[in-house]
């Protein structure tokens, strides 16, 4: 099913708000902190939706980028992903450095500060069967630590049947990374050493507790780098899925270059077990005595 077509002779910036439509509580930290997710509702405002959710279509149509998608057959709909589409377009440019996105990582995070790490888009077109295979993000990353945090922005409505994302909570605490796994099954990010992760979606594991929310453009997933996750296929016949994910580092994160994991656009110099302080990879994008270092200049 095509998308509704979009006018790409101009990419017009609207008026913006700068900061999130919500404030991050203390009740939400503790959620984050306890449950290794938490749902904020309304973080952004239409404005930010309309103008994410067409360059997001955009940047598939174009298939600019380092793009991942697995070949479905005919009629079985596409999954598509890419990474760093803030290099390409100015407009995922300003979620990097100059929307509410890297104030609400601080705040969860507790940090003074926050490094942008990369963006990646989520689109899943109706009818694709195709899941997210189960995972936790900290194996697909040269890195260790607690502050890597995940922002998943629905720029669409989404649900479980749409392939809303489904959390084991409270899976951060448990200490365990699992094997690597893309939807295309990249064989470069599969270290055979590490168990599979189990599918949580399968109704075998009662002792689980697996929270899925329904979201609104504008409501934002935040969720810890070992938090378990994953999604079924989006079952509507009319609806899209269209999620944007974007990451950022706090204080407590160490440079750790293991096999199968992903490449950077480039590795900070720093020697394994240090802090990855490179402001060209691994750019500053807030700290509390300034705010937003884009507004501060």
């Amino acid at each position: 099913m095509s998308h509704p077509v979009i006018d790409t002779t101009s990419t017009p910036v609207p008026d913006l708000h700068l900061h999130a439509l919500r404030t991050v509580t203390d009740e939400d930290v503790a959620a984050y902190e306890r449950d290794g997710v938490v749902c904020l509702r309304q973080v952004f405002d239409a404005s930010w939706c309309e103008m994410l959710r067409e360059a997001a279509l955009q940047a598939m149509d174009s298939g600019q980028g380092r793009v991942r998608e697995p070949q479905l057959g005919a009629g079985e709909g596409r999954f598509y992903s890419s990474v760093y589409q803030s290099d390409l377009d100015p407009r995922f440019a300003l979620l990097r450095d100059a929307s509410p996105a890297p104030e609400v990582a601080a705040r969860l995070m507790r940090s003074d500060s926050v490094r942008f790490f990369y963006d990646q888009l989520f689109i899943k077109s109706p009818g694709t069967a195709a899941p997210t295979p189960w995972h936790n993000d900290l194996p697909f990353w040269p890195f260790r630590g607690n502050d890597l945090i995940s922002l998943w922005i629905a720029l669409a409505p989404v649900s479980r049947q749409t392939s809303g994302v489904q959390y084991v909570v409270g899976s951060h605490r448990w200490n365990k990374m699992f094997r690597a796994v893309t939807p295309d099954f990249d064989p470069r990010f599969m270290d055979e050493s590490m168990e599979v992760c189990p599918d949580y979606g399968d109704g075998s594991h009662p002792e689980a507790q697996i929270s899925c929310w329904d979201m609104q453009p504008g409501d934002v997933l935040c969720h810890h780098p070992m938090t378990v996750h994953g999604a079924a296929g989006n079952a509507s016949q009319t609806q899209w899925r269209i999620g944007l994910s974007i990451r950022y580092l706090g204080r407590d994160v160490q440079w750790d270059p293991r096999p199968h994991t992903m490449s950077l656009r480039r590795n900070p110099g720093v020697a394994p077990g240090e802090f990855p302080a490179d402001d060209v990879a691994l750019p500053v994008v807030w700290e509390r005595e300034r705010g937003l270092l884009a507004r501060a200049g």
